[in-house]
C-alpha cells in the first residue's frame, strides 16, 4: 500500500539534527559565467538563511560541511579565497549568533588554520556558548577519518596513562572522544548538487542517518528545498536494525 503523501507542514515529523554537505558552489558560478569565488560567496549567504529556516521549522541542530581536510588539494588561489570568506563569515556569524540566540560550534582540526582565524573561532564558540537557540555546527578542516584517528590516539594515550582500559572501549566510548561528543547523531543528512556520496563527512555519526540527495546546487537551496528533504525523511521507516 503506497504511503500517504504529506502535504501539510504541521503533519511533518521534524528531524532533531540535520547535517548538510553543501555542494555545487563552483557549478552555480560556472552556469552564470562567474568566478568560483562568486559561487562560494552566494553559498555563504545560503548558509545564513538556512540557519533561520531550520530553526523556524523546529530543527534543533544543524551541521554543515564548510571545508574538508581534502579541500587543501584545491588551487592555492581558491583555498585563499575560501579562507578569506571564512574570516568574514566568522565575524558576521558572531553578530548573527547574538541576534538569533544561536550557539555555534566548530568541529575539525583547526590547528592548521591561521592564527587570526583560530582566534575568531575560539571567540565565536566561547561567546555563543550561553545561547539556547539553534545549535549550529561548522565542520572546518574536517574529515571523518581524521576525526577517528584523533579520537583513537586520545584513547590510546588514556590507556597508556591508566585512565582507560582497552576492555572498556565501546561504541559510547568512541563517540565520547569525537568532535561531536555532546551532539546527537544526524537524523537526516542532505547533499546538494547531485553527487551521491558522503565524502568523508560524519561517517561514524551518520551510520543510521537518512540520506537525501538533490540536484539543486547549494546557492539555490532554500526553505522549500529543506521542506522537501524533511518530507522525504517522513517517508522513511527508521528501525535502526530492528524489525
Amino acid at each position: 500500500m503506497p504511503k500517504k503523501k504529506i502535504t501539510e507542514l504541521k503533519d511533518l515529523k521534524i528531524p532533531v539534527h540535520v547535517a548538510i554537505i553543501m555542494d555545487g558552489n563552483g557549478r552555480w558560478a560556472k552556469k552564470r559565467f562567474l568566478p568560483r569565488s562568486a559561487g562560494h560567496s552566494a553559498g555563504s549567504k545560503t548558509v545564513e538563511q538556512i540557519c533561520d529556516d531550520a530553526w523556524s521549522l523546529g530543527i534543533k541542530y544543524l551541521t554543515v560541511y564548510a571545508f574538508s581536510t581534502e579541500n587543501w588539494k584545491r588551487s592555492e588561489s581558491e583555498v585563499a579565497t575560501l579562507m578569506d570568506l571564512l574570516r568574514k563569515y566568522m565575524k558576521n556569524c558572531l553578530e548573527r549568533s547574538k541576534k538569533n540566540n544561536m550557539r555555534v560550534r566548530v568541529i575539525g582540526d583547526i590547528s592548521r588554520l591561521d592564527d587570526d582565524l583560530r582566534d575568531s573561532i575560539v571567540r565565536l564558540v566561547s561567546e555563543s556558548s550561553v545561547n539556547t537557540g539553534l545549535c549550529f555546527t561548522v565542520a572546518l578542516n574536517y574529515g571523518g577519518r581524521d576525526e577517528l584517528v584523533r579520537a583513537f590516539k586520545e584513547m590510546l594515550a588514556e590507556c597508556k596513562d591508566g585512565k582507560l582500559s582497552p576492555d572498556d572501549i565501546s561504541e559510547e566510548t568512541i563517540s565520547s572522544h569525537l568532535d561531536t561528543a555532546d551532539i546527537p547523531d544526524p537524523d537526516l543528512l542532505i547533499r546538494t548538487s547531485g553527487e551521491i556520496r558522503l565524502s568523508n563527512f560524519l561517517p561514524w555519526q551518520s551510520a543510521y542517518s537518512e540520506l537525501y540527495f538533490t540536484d539543486v546546487l547549494w546557492p539555490d537551496f532554500d526553505k522549500n528545498e529543506l521542506i522537501k528533504a524533511i518530507e522525504y525523511y517522513n517517508t522513511r521507516d527508521r528501525r535502526f536494525g530492528g524489525v
